[in-house]
């Protein structure tokens, strides 16, 4: 595996490449010093690893070739520069055109063409079809903000968790206490914890880390429930639910009607009575009341209401002149209209600034005074943005915090309903928070103050630094050793998609368990003796894969995945993921397995292991 970058998203990558998944790792670095240069130096000179390092200022093609990639399973590109990822990622298909890529674009347009242009160079290039490229040849163009997101999601949700997401639905790994009865969420068992040490049994949030002793990856239904033998249960539970979400308020008249109900009377209507406001129009009205008083006074006219309506004509400039008419009535007229000239811009002034006011206030609706059990989203920029559309896709009431009116994700949160304030945001009642602002400090200041006024509150903080984030971790798990707080960076959370996008776009995810992992994988049925002709309890192999979800083939990953996790996106028909265990599987299925390493290589090659090397 070769990765080319410097930031945390490369350093994350090449120790998850290398400890998680067990694979040989060549770093190009265009430093040694600037960005996470010294940290990956650091992983190249320690004896237990075997990172190799290339320092090269651009990764041009004499780089890429002194790096091996001709001969390489895969390539990353990092770079912050999307211009410098996509250079380096033609050249390298045309050094191999077998080559894995996985690219790091932000441009996610660019990303869409450049994947398909990729993908076609590579069936060129090894005489495969366009319509059925060969798993190992692929380009997965990833955005690191889009597949952190579920992270965060799972850890603002139901806590903490290593996520996969298939199908626009998040799934987490979850410990679960010996003896605790099944939910309605869990799909599958995918350990036994026999030495696992549970602070909390009772609780979602124990050690992300079970114990070590006798843990067992995919075991037999009877080891997974037999309560003498196992002290907990990692299983697969899901997150979320592909829904629509719709809009609060969906009373009496439909949800379109009780939505535009709930807006009106919340709408601050009362930023029209304040007092510059007040002050502008009282003394118009004051002014108009005296020329009034002045008309009927002086010009003697009738009736009694052409008093008021004259002045006003003239303040406004909508009257004829008043040429033919009594002199005291032409020197009113003079009068009215310098006031109006003078007033007349106060006027709109004051209009315009209430109607601003006005505007940035109802951006969004007040949580209601009985809210409770919520999820708050501070940060509506990029991330924040795609953390509450995901977010409403669960069953999770929502409330966002965002003091630009204007950010990114303002129109997403009126779109959907979701109250949207810059204070009250009913922290002391919520569930979670998530702190999704672009400013580390001003992340950091929030965490602290609603940890000061709610200590219990569980906390999901995202922070640029890795490092700092581990350290602002764990100094707030030392003070407040009850309340759930996790804080990561983007980089951190993303690693682990892009790992897997290099290990083939058949994998969807690795979850490490111990110092094992486990990687989920769709497979076609077809040519797998192993699985076709099998029904989903007999396909079940111990310790080594289990059958988590049975779709259709026809079912082809979609051209695109920028969207996704993992790179891979299904079109309609979806995944059943609580098959029978008796349901047959046919040469025209697609499974979602969760297999080990030892696993996924039977099925990709069909050598069985000698039974010497089968572990318990």
């Amino acid at each position: 595996m070769v990765i080319c970058g410097d930031d945390g998203l490369a350093h994350r990558l090449a120790v998850e490449l290398d400890a998680v998944c067990g694979e040989a790792v060549t770093v190009v670095l265009p430093s040694r010093r600037d960005g996470h240069g010294a940290e990956i130096a650091a992983l190249h000179r320690d004896p237990h690893s075997p990172i190799e390092l290339l320092v090269a200022a651009h990764p041009d093609e004499q780089v890429l070739r002194a790096a091996g990639v001709q001969r390489a399973a895969a390539l990353a590109l990092t770079y912050a520069d999307d211009q410098v990822n996509m250079t380096a990622a033609l050249l390298a298909r045309g050094l191999n055109p077998s080559i894995r890529l996985v690219i790091r674009m932000f441009n996610r347009e660019r990303g869409r063409h450049l994947e398909r242009l990729l993908d076609r160079a590579a069936a060129e290039g090894t005489g495969a079809s366009d319509d059925d490229p060969r798993p190992d040849m692929s380009t997965t163009v990833l955005s690191d903000a889009d597949t952190a997101v579920p992270e965060l999601v799972a850890a603002a949700a139901v806590g903490h968790g290593h996520t996969l997401q298939v199908e626009g639905k998040v799934f987490r790994g979850v410990v679960r206490p010996a003896g605790s009865p099944p939910r309605s969420t869990d799909l599958a068992t995918l350990a036994v914890l026999s030495g696992a040490h549970q602070d909390d049994p009772a609780s979602d949030d124990s050690p992300e880390t079970p114990g070590e002793e006798g843990t067992q990856l995919l075991p037999d239904t009877r080891t997974a429930y037999h309560r003498q033998f196992t002290h907990g249960r990692l299983m697969l539970e899901e997150v979320t639910h592909r829904h629509t979400p719709e809009p609060a308020g969906g009373e009496r008249g439909g949800p379109v009607g009780g939505w535009l109900r709930a807006r009106l009377a919340h709408l601050p209507w009362r930023v029209f009575l304040s007092r510059e406001v007040i002050a502008v129009f009282g003394v118009l009205a004051a002014i108009i009341v005296a020329l009034a008083v002045a008309t009927a006074l002086f010009a003697h006219e009738h009736p009694w209401w052409k008093n008021v309506y004259l002045p006003l004509l003239d303040i406004f400039t909508m009257g004829d002149p008043a040429t033919d008419e009594a002199v005291a009535r032409r020197v009113l007229q003079l009068v009215a209209g310098f006031v109006g000239l003078a007033v007349l811009p106060l006027v709109v002034a004051a209009t315009m600034n209430a109607t601003e006011a006005f505007r940035s206030a109802s951006v969004g609706l007040a949580p209601s005074d009985d809210l409770t059990d919520h999820i708050v989203v501070v940060g509506l920029g990029k991330i924040g943005t795609r953390v509450l559309a995901q977010l409403r896709t669960t069953d999770h009431k929502v409330v966002a915090v965002e003091r630009d009116p204007h950010a990114r994700g303002v129109a997403l949160a009126r779109e959907l309903g979701v109250p949207l304030v810059l204070d009250r945001a009913r922290i002391r009642h919520s569930r979670s928070l998530l702190v999704l602002t672009r400013d580390d400090s001003e992340n950091l200041d929030i965490v602290m103050a609603a940890r000061e006024t709610t200590p219990s509150v569980r906390v999901v903080m995202r922070l640029y630094d890795d490092d700092f984030a581990a350290t602002v971790q764990r100094t707030l798990r030392a003070s407040y050793p009850q309340a759930p707080t996790r804080s990561r960076s983007v980089s951190a959370l993303a690693a682990p998609s892009f790992a897997a996008a290099m290990m083939g776009r058949h994998v969807l995810g690795v979850m490490p368990v111990e110092r094992g992992s486990l990687l989920f994988t769709v497979v076609d049925v077809a040519g797998h003796p192993e699985l076709e002709g099998r029904s989903v309890h007999e396909a079940f192999r111990e310790h080594e894969w289990r059958v988590l979800a049975v779709g259709s083939a026809a079912a082809q990953p979609a051209q695109s995945s920028m969207d996704t996790l993992s790179g891979i996106r299904f079109r309609r028909p979806g995944f059943d993921w609580r098959p029978s265990q008796g349901k047959v599987l046919r040469a025209g299925d697609r499974v979602v397995l969760a297999t080990t390493r030892r696993g996924l290589d039977i099925l990709m090659t069909g050598v069985q292991p000698h039974p010497a090397d089968r572990r318990g």
